[in-house]
């Protein structure tokens, strides 16, 4: 059916640009001479015109002139423009398409892969399992890493580091040393030497190793190894993972960890919480941003709309607000309410933010504009059941009920 169809497109593009040369070599006459025929009956419609009446003798001299004029230029172009000249152009055209066509049709064969069967989705499912299993060990991976690239630093700070290196090879146990180690290395771009010492911590804390420390070491472990998340890394965010579930990093990772092996409809409802989740101004929602629609996409969720973000007060308007009488901040809040309720009116958004609309109303007073919205909410959201328990709960707690 491909082929069909692109022969079928090329057939018509090819004869839509042939058709006009082929008839001209088919009548064998240019264009300039029916342009010729044509100004000659216009002198000789002159004269009959002239001898019945109908124009007077200096209106048919001017326009013997006007059509003498056209004549020439008719009779100019006719002699730069020969039969023979119209249908070599016709040939070249067609020569330039077939070559056009066959450098397609071999560009395919080459690249497009046209044998190539279809791949339902358990064969990729199974070829991204055949990725994950076949993952580089952390060793490998460092060792295939490029060389980082070392900023120059001062001579007294590279002193200061060797000494803290020193300090921390005597006394290998101190974690405080070992954290502030891992910190300085990776100022320096030494990303294994950070790794190591940040792996050192880890182990040396055990069981009591928090999930910031080993999510640390984890992201560590992927800079080292190019962004590639090996085994071992893995290991250690599944480690944080555990202790601590709702940890954005680790989840922002771990969301990436199913894209680079092929698993696009794991990584979207991860990376589409988090977004969710927010803040805005945390370091995974830009990346997440940036990325979520495609992602949506190829998970099958082609549908899905990203939240808006949720503009906030900035830095000038919260200092103002700490010198506003009660009365003025009260007004404030109202506006950024009423802001937020024009921006879903006319845009729409998420159930987090109608639910904090509903909220929102609630606290400044206005329960019966609040109970409105809910309804509102309720008709809006209402093929959507997991989006209206959201929306739900923040109702139930302000009091709206059903």
């Amino acid at each position: 059916m491909f082929w069909i169809i692109c022969a079928v497109l090329t057939g018509a593009v090819g004869f839509a640009i042939i058709a006009p040369l082929l008839r001209n070599r088919g009548t064998g006459e240019p264009a300039a001479a029916f342009d010729l025929r044509v100004y000659r009956d216009q002198l000789q419609e002159v004269d009959r015109d002239l001898e019945r009446g109908v124009i007077a003798p200096e209106d048919a001299a001017r326009l013997r002139t006007e059509i003498g004029r056209k004549v020439l230029d008719a009779d100019r172009r006719l002699s730069q423009d020969t039969t023979g000249k119209a249908g070599g152009r016709g040939l070249l055209a067609m020569g330039v398409l077939a070559l056009l066509f066959a450098g397609a049709v071999t560009l395919y064969v080459r690249e497009g892969q046209p044998g190539r069967d279809d791949l339902p989705i358990a064969q990729r499912i199974a070829n991204a399992r055949q990725i994950y299993e076949s993952r580089p060990s952390q060793a490998e991976a460092e060792a295939r890493a490029p060389a980082p690239v070392t900023p120059e630093v001062p001579e007294d700070f590279a002193a200061l580091i060797q000494q803290l290196r020193e300090a921390v090879a005597r006394n290998p146990d101190d974690p405080q040393g070992l954290a502030l180690l891992a910190t300085n290395e990776i100022r320096l771009g030494n990303l294994a030497a950070a790794r190591e010492a940040q792996q050192r911590l880890v182990e040396l804390r055990g069981d009591d190793a928090s999930a910031d420390e080993l999510v640390r070491l984890s992201a560590l472990m992927i800079e080292a190894a190019s962004g590639l998340i090996t085994p071992e890394a893995e290991e250690v965010l599944a480690r944080a993972l555990t202790r601590e579930p709702t940890h954005p990093q680790a989840r922002y990772l771990l969301g990436m960890l199913q894209l680079q092996n092929d698993r696009p409809d794991r990584a979207f409802p991860i990376w589409r919480s988090l977004l969710e989740e927010g803040p805005e101004d945390a370091p995974w929602i830009a990346p997440i941003r940036t990325a979520i629609s495609d992602l949506a996409w190829l998970a099958g969720q082609p549908d899905y709309v990203p939240p808006v973000p949720m503009p906030g007060p900035d830095a000038e308007a919260m200092a103002a607000a700490e010198d506003m009488t009660p009365e003025e901040r009260q007004q404030m809040i109202a506006g950024m309410v009423s802001q937020l309720e024009s921006r879903l009116a006319s845009q729409g958004g998420t159930p987090e933010e109608w639910a904090r609309l509903i909220s929102s109303l609630v606290v400044i007073g206005n329960a019966d504009h609040a109970r409105e919205i809910w309804t509102e909410a309720q008709a809006r959201f209402a093929t959507q059941p997991e989006a209206l328990d959201i929306v739900r709960q923040a109702a139930t707690e302000a009091g709206l009920g059903e």
